[in-house]
């Protein structure tokens, strides 16, 4: 993959963008909350395809996403979020589709990504007054481990189980709040870890940190490189993730707990969809479009450099495998274009 956008591309997509101008659409699109990765990466999206001429987003915030994403299956919604593991579940059939059978699949076959990124990983925080000395120090604890149902609350379930070897209810006390009395919860020491997807730098961190100093628990590196552990981030909508503690972008009263000052942890990961009958010229203008302006979205927030922005590989982003979500033609053509390597596993 490269890391840069060739001259070539950068003119292929300004003529794109100029011959899109004459033939401005416009698309229903639907995503998470204002204020969180999906909705800046969107919005950033909706952004440039005015300011191009491309198309006009008629953008509902706040929607459930398994909701959306099936909009999108179903030809009801032009452009959508996705956590991929929800196009998996869609293709089984599983979960929040479970009625649907073996119709899900051919649903989930309408689906196709413009671009990857993550929202959040799975991270393990505590106030430094809560005494949790690590991982090994989790047995008899209250933690705070996500809303009340959802994807989120398995993961850290999953993480607890796999790093710490806790089981909830045997091990520790669970509680479950919903997210909008999450920095509520963290303040107010009802629990004593904290493990949440968050984005780095967390809002939710660094308002904890007003609170009392703060430390973050790196997967040790012996059980992020073993192979049980190691099944979890390459299981559908998932990625593993390292980060140097530099780059996580905390300040002095947040302590990193690792052995080499590198955070380890597993991505939630998302793309921007859409329905596989979109004309490939136009997805390939708003995906040009956004590659063409990466730099300015990662000046929109400091957790953004690290969405993981332009990176396919096939590992990290949780393409390929048992995710049966592929790219847009279009879009494969205007990441080609200006010179990164797609997987051939992850091209319709």
């Amino acid at each position: 993959m490269s890391g840069f956008v060739s001259l070539a591309g950068v003119a292929l997509a300004a003529s794109l963008l100029a011959s899109a101008a004459s033939a401005q659409v416009n698309l229903s699109v639907e995503t998470t909350s204002p204020g969180g990765p999906p909705f800046i990466s969107m919005s950033h999206l909706a952004e440039v395809a005015a300011a191009n001429g491309i198309a006009d987003f008629q953008m509902q915030a706040g929607q459930t996403l398994t909701n959306s994403v099936l909009n999108v299956a179903q030809g009801k919604t032009d452009v959508s979020t996705a956590p991929l593991v929800v196009g998996f579940l869609l293709s089984k059939g599983r979960g929040p589709f479970s009625n649907l059978g073996e119709t899900g699949a051919e649903l989930a076959g309408n689906l196709r990504a413009l671009y990857p990124y993550n929202p959040g990983a799975y991270t393990a925080f505590a106030f430094d007054s809560a005494g949790v000395k690590g991982w090994d120090d989790l047995k008899g604890r209250t933690i705070y481990n996500g809303p009340p149902r959802g994807g989120a609350l398995v993961g850290a379930r999953q993480m607890l189980q796999l790093v710490g070897g806790v089981t909830e209810g045997d091990d520790y006390r669970g509680i479950q709040v919903n997210w909008g009395q999450s920095d509520k919860t963290i303040a107010d020491g009802s629990a004593e870890l904290m493990v949440l997807p968050e984005s780095h730098p967390s809002s939710r961190i660094t308002s904890a940190v007003t609170s009392g100093a703060v430390t973050i628990y790196s997967v040790p590196r012996d059980v992020f490189d073993s192979e049980q552990f190691q099944r979890w981030p390459v299981s559908p909508g998932n990625a593993p993730v390292t980060i140097d503690r530099a780059e996580l972008g905390y300040g002095e009263n947040v302590t990193l707990l690792s052995e080499n000052g590198v955070w380890r942890g597993v991505n939630i990961m998302t793309a921007e969809i859409v329905h596989k009958d979109m004309p490939d010229e136009l997805a390939r203008a708003l995906t040009a479009a956004y590659i063409a302006s990466m730099d300015r979205l990662k000046a929109k927030a400091p957790f953004v450099p690290n969405m993981g922005l332009g990176v396919l590989e096939a590992r990290l982003s949780s393409f390929c495998g048992p995710n049966p979500v592929k790219y847009h033609p279009g879009a494969v053509q205007a990441w080609e274009d200006a010179g990164y390597t797609v997987p051939d596993c992850a091209k319709p």
